[in-house]
């Protein structure tokens, strides 16, 4: 049943990738080999007792954009629905090492664990993994002349940052997030 799950999230990840351009960037990992490496470690971290809870389909929220500036702060609007990046070293959760859960400031989704949560010193929060693979998306970002993925909140399609292949085992990525694309709920 699992792997039937990982599956229809791969499929449906596949669905969502908008291809612009092409070109390489170093650190550039496509959304393809990001489902590969995260379907592996998926499995690997099972055997080690890992827990995983299993989600149903979430129904997308869509608002207005106006909606979407009255409930957010504007450099979350500027971050989740304009594809803005925050300045590097000067936001919330780059050192924040409290034990918890990072969610969407746009929709409460569960997307990261402090568990996952590693110094990249790149001056953004970074994580090894998801909570779970099938709250954010991925699709390919040709912007500003570079090939990167782009990650999102598959709840309310709100830009989050972008995920790279130089992170930490045992995934080797490095999910480069935004701070105010994130709030933080403390761990009970």
């Amino acid at each position: 049943m699992r792997n039937r799950i990982y599956y229809l999230v791969f499929c449906l990840h596949l669905s969502l990738l908008i291809v612009v351009g092409s070109g390489c960037n170093r650190n550039y990992v496509s959304p393809e080999e990001i489902m590969a490496i995260s379907e592996n470690t998926v499995k690997s971290t099972e055997e080690q007792n890992y827990t995983y809870i299993e989600v149903d389909f979430m129904e997308p929220i869509e608002r207005s954009e106006d909606e979407w500036q009255e409930i957010l702060t504007p450099e979350q609007f500027r971050v989740l629905r304009q594809h803005g990046t925050e300045s590097a070293f000067t936001n919330a959760y780059n050192d924040h090492k409290e034990a918890g859960t990072y969610t969407c400031a746009g929709c409460g989704l569960a997307l990261f664990s402090s568990e996952h949560k590693f110094n990249s010193g790149t001056g953004w929060p970074s994580f090894w993994q998801p909570v779970m693979q099938n709250h954010i998306g991925l699709e390919n970002d040709g912007r500003f002349g570079m090939m990167r993925t782009e990650v999102h909140c598959i709840r309310c399609s709100g830009h989050l940052g972008h995920v790279f292949n130089d992170g930490p085992q045992p995934t080797g990525l490095r999910y480069c997030i935004n701070s105010a694309s994130l709030n933080f709920e403390t761990a009970e």
